[in-house]
């Protein structure tokens, strides 16, 4: 597996990579990978000829200091299970390479972004549209992968590419969960063995709660009982428990097609986010 730091290289890399046709697939992330992460790049491999990783923890996309100083971060390992995993070439820039003295360009994209995770993380969806058009324009994949586990973020995502007429095709895995159903992420290492204990309970208040409204309980009642089983679990402050159009993000008041769960709070000093679909 090719280690590459810097975009001059990556691009001449890339050229090599699609000399006899290959078909190029694109996996971003964040390092401290686990196996959500080693789940998209074996997606990748069966979608596409050649799989790209990246390995950058961007810090525009953190509206707390404190936040991007305990992102965990390793590296090695990582490149390790990237490499144990298949991949073809790993990039893993500074922030230099990604953003020049001088950088002055934001991509945004308005409506979507606007609530929710938006909302409570001012300029979080800016600096991931603005990180992940890049990425996608210095690789230009024909595909990339990203996990539903950030479902609002993968929205936002595609209505970038979309917008900005980026002929890459943006892939949704479904979210992978440990074996008590905790969305798989790297956040995870961050709570106490307590913690980690309850951590399950934000899966289970939004499957109940998908279970309730598909049964045509109302969407308050559902929610309701499910911001108190979160309660009860430790969790607090809840900043959001919603029922939403899956591509839109409205608010839904009655059960529709394509509506989703979204939610997000806080154990201890972890904020855990997730999401269930409401068939």
């Amino acid at each position: 597996m090719q280690i590459v730091r810097e975009s001059m290289a990556l691009h001449q890399s890339v050229r090599d990579l699609r000399a006899n046709g290959d078909r190029l697939a694109l996996v971003p992330t964040m390092g401290a990978l686990h196996d959500g992460h080693l789940a998209l790049v074996e997606e990748a491999k069966r979608r596409a000829d050649r799989v790209i990783a990246t390995i950058f923890v961007n810090p525009t996309q953190f509206n707390d200091p404190a936040d991007l100083e305990r992102y965990p971060r390793n590296e090695a390992e990582d490149v390790a299970k990237l490499d144990e995993a298949g991949c073809d070439l790993v990039w893993v820039p500074s922030v230099g390479d990604v953003y020049p003295d001088g950088f002055a360009t934001t991509v945004r994209v308005t409506g979507i972004s606007d609530g929710w995770e938006g909302e409570h993380r001012p300029g979080h969806f800016d600096g991931v549209a603005t990180v992940v058009a890049k990425l996608l324009i210095a690789a230009m994949p024909d595909l990339a992968i990203f996990g539903e586990k950030d479902f609002q973020q993968l929205a936002v995502i595609r209505r970038m590419a979309l917008d900005l007429g980026l002929p890459v095709e943006v892939v949704g895995q479904e979210t992978v969960r440990e074996p008590d159903g905790l969305a798989m992420s790297s956040r995870n290492s961050l709570l106490s063995v307590a913690e980690r204990g309850e951590a399950p309970r934000l899966f289970e208040a939004l499957s109940a709660a998908a279970r309730r409204i598909a049964s045509d309980v109302s969407v308050d009642s559902a929610v309701i009982e499910a911001k108190a089983a979160l309660g009860r679990a430790g969790f607090g402050p809840v900043d959001y428990f919603a029922y939403v159009d899956g591509n839109t993000f409205e608010p839904l008041e009655v059960k529709r097609p394509g509506g989703r769960l979204i939610a997000a709070a806080y154990l201890g000093k972890v904020r855990l986010i997730d999401n269930v679909r409401v068939d």
